[in-house]
């Protein structure tokens, strides 16, 4: 884990200074139609080990950095209940799986992250009044207390003896969607779906709202935006998606998850997506979600070539560590805005020359 101080820092700065990238509509179909077949092709040459271990997570993060973004990028709220919602959402999926059998995939899976929305708006309750770093403090309280609720009561877990809860059999349309490529094809669709969703969101009267409030909440009211129902509106917005991303983490990833596999590191691991990436940007989550996935396993593979046995695992683990701490640090003072506005900035250059 990187170190968290220098990151938390800048992630709670919601002041007016952000990414602005001008977007037209062909400009931006067009690399998401591009992205898209890049990724469905990914199905036909990519290995499982592919899929399981690096492309599935890959995109289940973008999208809970995603989810991040809307509440804290876009509307300037600050959050550290990520795992929270993404349990949330995970037990509530499980559960109308399992009690509703004749439901298919897709509507759990939507009607999970409309029930984790509706947690989210609680814990915004509190935006009502606070603002800024001082929200923090109501939303780790809902992290640690959804992790301990899920725990505590058997129910959400179906009665087992550990709390986990494994995957049921995943299928629709009569098609068996448990194989790697299956596991794929809906987190893929899923992404797609509810990044296209957020898309539209964001340049909206309601995401023009949230940047407002987010700028500067005291002139939004001035001029007439329901600060308080924006606030709330970004809560549940945020946590649906990451709902439906804890879902798919749960049951597209790891296949059996308990509460603790979406605690506080998780939250803080979503964090230093949208930092990383770019707060106030949806190419930002899937760019920091990019660096956090792949750049590890590339350090890895570098140290293992460069020291080869002369290190024990442990030891190529910490290396890791610190060579991609020292980057986040890097990019942090070279690059508050995150790797969304550096890439922006260096094609601006490239299309003047």
């Amino acid at each position: 884990m990187p170190p968290i101080a220098s990151a938390a820092s800048a992630a709670f700065d919601t002041g007016p200074r952000r990414v602005r990238l001008p977007v037209l509509p062909g400009r931006a179909i067009l690399p998401s139609v591009l992205a898209v077949a890049a990724f469905g092709a990914a199905t036909a040459v990519a290995s499982d080990y592919w899929l399981d271990a690096i492309l599935i997570p890959f995109l289940i993060m973008a999208l809970a950095g995603l989810g991040l973004n809307l509440t804290m990028g876009y509307a300037g709220q600050a959050s550290l209940g990520t795992g929270a919602f993404m349990a949330t959402g995970a037990y509530a999926t499980y559960n109308l799986l399992l009690r509703l059998p004749e439901w298919p995939l897709p509507v759990s899976l939507v009607l999970g992250g409309l029930i984790t929305g509706a947690v989210g708006l609680v814990v915004g309750l509190p935006s009502l009044r606070i603002k800024g770093f001082y929200l923090v403090a109501p939303t780790l309280a809902a992290q640690f207390l959804i992790e301990w609720a899920l725990n505590q009561y058997p129910w959400f877990s179906n009665h087992t003896s550990s709390s986990a809860i494994s995957a049921p059999r995943l299928a629709w349309l009569g098609h068996d969607l448990s194989s790697p490529q299956g596991r794929y094809a809906v987190t893929l669709t899923s992404v797609v779906l509810v990044t296209l969703t957020a898309w539209k969101l964001v340049r909206s009267q309601t995401g023009r709202e949230w940047m407002a409030v987010r700028d500067m909440d005291t002139a939004a009211a001035v001029i007439g935006i329901p600060v308080g129902a924006a606030k709330l509106k970004a809560f549940f917005a945020g946590a649906a998606v990451c709902g439906i991303a804890g879902a798919l983490w749960a049951f597209a990833y790891l296949g059996t998850v308990d509460a603790r596999s979406f605690d506080l590191d998780r939250s803080f691991q979503v964090m230093f997506v949208i930092i990383i990436g770019g707060m106030g940007s949806l190419a930002g989550s899937f760019i920091g979600a990019a660096f956090i996935v792949f750049l590890p396993i590339a350090l890895s593979q570098i140290a293992s070539n460069l020291f080869g046995a002369a290190i024990d695992g442990g030891q190529l683990q910490n290396l890791q560590h610190v060579l991609f701490g020292g980057l986040i640090i890097a990019l942090l003072i070279k690059e508050p805005d995150g790797l969304a506005a550096l890439i922006a900035r260096f094609g601006r250059r490239l299309a003047r020359r």
